[in-house]
């Protein structure tokens, strides 16, 4: 169990980010064409996977946007934008925005994701949500960075995510 923070209060996730080093746990989350989507879809890529709460909400919106523009300038890199948010809702915000490099994910079926990787809530005014992370994966779906931001109310480490892929 990881203990993070939502406004200076302590929430609880069910687990803790897988580590650096680890292959990466397989999923099955439902994309905006409503389409089943694995971490084996991915396979050979380098991937960012861009954890949050909902793409309604002003810090889970910026995420989406920083990595959709520093996306656009990483080769064989996909970012995976995951969150329990509907599809409905995930593809409205991004063809509202116009935001292309990114992958909309939701975990809204089973929720097996974020037990998966952790990042469930477990208490607090956001439980059953996910927690503010980013796990990157080469293109051998192991692990090479993670980070689960400690005030969910604050972005996550952008650069340092990224740096890994330079």
């Amino acid at each position: 169990m990881a203990t993070v923070t939502l406004k200076g209060n302590a929430l609880n996730t069910i687990g803790e980010l897988p580590k650096t080093g680890d292959k990466a746990p397989d999923f099955l989350l439902t994309a905006t064409d409503l389409s089943t989507k694995s971490l084996t879809d991915f396979s050979g890529s380098r991937v960012v996977l861009n954890i949050f709460p909902s793409v309604d909400t002003g810090t889970c919106a910026q995420s989406v946007r920083q990595f959709n523009t520093e996306a656009s300038e990483l080769e064989n890199t996909k970012v995976l934008c995951i969150s329990k948010d509907l599809p409905f809702a995930q593809d409205r915000f991004c063809g509202a925005e116009g935001l292309d490099n990114v992958i909309n994910l939701s975990d809204f079926k089973t929720g097996s994701f974020g037990k998966d990787y952790g990042v469930t809530f477990v208490d607090g005014p956001l439980e059953g949500l996910l927690s503010r992370s980013v796990v990157v994966l080469n293109e051998a779906g192991e692990v090479i960075y993670t980070e689960q931001v400690s005030e969910t109310v604050d972005e996550p480490n952008y650069k340092a995510a990224l740096e890994v892929l330079y």
